[in-house]
């Protein structure tokens, strides 16, 4: 099982640029997506789902015969969109439901439009509704649903043909610190053997659930690998800084700040820079946070003391 994004742009009106000869090659696993608003995440969500079609590059699948388990010829989504859909589990960042039916009709209805049977299709939905914890309101109608509850059922969805593929845009966006803990958790039990991607721009969801990370900004792929392989990158660049609070505006002008707390001793800031950002700053142990603004912070140029290559 396979996914190979060789050369992918996609080009709008206007010459505006949403992605620019991007590429990587993906397999079993968590891909988190990270990357600032804008940055050409759900453009990619969207011709990796077949919606979209590129405008240079090209996309193949390398899927899985389920009956013999080796692996399909490759193929190119564009030109043969259908052996990827079959496969493919889909849940966008616009996702939307029907407020009047409850959980398992507006299932059977999704289950009805991809071509399940209805006795597979009953089996598969009592699966999911148990595996997304909705079993107990599932005949309770989706309007009344929290945006988490909305979410799950989005998941549930996007899992009713049993995916290779699994594509969630944006999943968090809007839900409470709970639901957040829970969806992310939910991702993480998915993976499996499957490919599963998330879109975010949120760093905190891709460290808790991703075995592979990619940064993303103006449609350009400035890093792809293992949460420990950008971690190394930052280490020793990271920085514990106590200074007085009139001088945060001044250090939030010359450093990059990756968080900031007020204490009785003054404000605690973290900074990432590639030397000493100022006198009494210790190295402190880096987070994925860290790693994500030094990668951004390179590829745009920066006022924080981090290098441009």
């Amino acid at each position: 099982m396979r996914l190979v994004i060789d050369g992918v742009s996609k080009v709008y009106k206007g010459n505006v640029w949403g992605l620019r000869s991007f590429g990587m090659e993906l397999n079993p696993g968590v891909l988190a997506l990270v990357g600032p608003n804008g940055a050409g995440k759900s453009t990619l969500m969207r011709i990796l789902a077949t919606i979209t079609q590129p405008t240079e590059g090209r996309v193949t699948w390398t899927g899985v015969d389920r009956s013999t388990l080796e692996d399909k010829a490759p193929v190119d989504i564009s030109r043969s969109p259908d052996e990827l859909r079959e496969v493919l589990g889909y849940l966008p960042q616009d996702f939307g439901i029907y407020p009047n039916l409850n959980a398992v009709e507006f299932l059977e209805y999704l289950a009805a439009l991809k071509g399940l049977d209805s006795r597979t299709a009953r089996r598969r939905i009592d699966e999911l509704l148990r595996v997304v914890n909705l079993g107990e309101v599932s005949r309770r109608p989706l309007g009344g649903y929290s945006g988490g509850m909305k979410q799950r059922v989005g998941i549930a969805q996007a899992l009713l043909n049993d995916p290779q593929l699994l594509i969630v845009d944006e999943p968090t966006a809007g839900l409470d610190p709970e639901e957040r803990v829970r969806f992310r958790n939910l991702l993480s039990e998915l993976a499996g053997d499957r490919i599963v991607i998330l879109s975010t721009h949120i760093v905190s969801d891709a460290e808790a659930t991703a075995t592979e990370i990619a940064i993303i900004d103006k449609g350009r792929l400035l890093e792809h690998g293992a949460p420990e392989r950008m971690l190394q990158a930052v280490e020793g660049k990271v920085w514990h800084w106590v200074i007085p609070s009139k001088e945060l505006a001044a250090v939030q002008q010359q450093h990059l700040l990756s968080s900031t707390a007020r204490r009785s001793d003054g404000v605690h800031v973290r900074v990432v820079s590639d030397s000493l950002p100022g006198t009494g700053a210790q190295t402190a142990e880096p987070a994925l946070e860290d790693a994500y603004l030094y990668y951004l912070s390179r590829a745009n140029g920066s006022r924080s003391g981090v290098g441009v290559p």
